[in-house]
């Protein structure tokens, strides 16, 4: 990003909004404060998942943006794909009439995740009860074998 631009987009940004307010947010602001890079917000504009206003070739994000922002990266650490990721915020609307939309695939979706995970940790605490069982029963093999040797010698 070239200086001159990045001044008259901090500027335009500064200029829209109101004491003590943060409507709209500059590229390099959102990114310090999420802790992305500038290509990983760009990967979310390029799959269509934000939208930010351009002024003179330069991306300012409004408040809408930040809290797609939010739940895109909420919803990638717990699994979600792009595509779920787009289709639960697309649901939103334009101005929130999808709202209980979003809240019943976010209920149907996570009482799908819960149960995955659930049986997976069911197979992984049987697993290990099978692992522990077969390690003491070799522990025991090995210190009979090392009695047994003791004794002949």
């Amino acid at each position: 990003m070239n200086a001159p631009r990045d001044a008259t987009a901090r500027a335009f940004v500064a200029s829209h909004r109101d004491e003590g307010s943060t409507e709209l947010f500059g590229i390099t602001e959102l990114c310090r404060e999420f802790g992305i890079t500038l290509r990983a917000l760009r990967f979310y504009e390029d799959k269509g998942l934000l939208a930010p206003r351009r002024i003179n070739g330069t991306r300012v994000y409004t408040r809408r943006d930040r809290a797609r922002l939010a739940l895109i990266l909420r919803a990638k650490a717990i699994g979600s794909s792009l595509a779920e990721i787009k289709h639960y915020l697309d649901l939103y609307g334009d101005h929130g009439e999808g709202r209980a939309q979003q809240l019943n695939y976010v209920i149907t979706r996570t009482d799908a995740a819960i149960a995955e995970l659930e049986a997976k940790r069911a197979h992984i605490d049987a697993t290990l009860a099978e692992l522990r069982l077969i390690n003491q029963n070799c522990r025991a093999q090995l210190e009979s074998r090392k009695r047994s040797a003791k004794s002949a010698a």
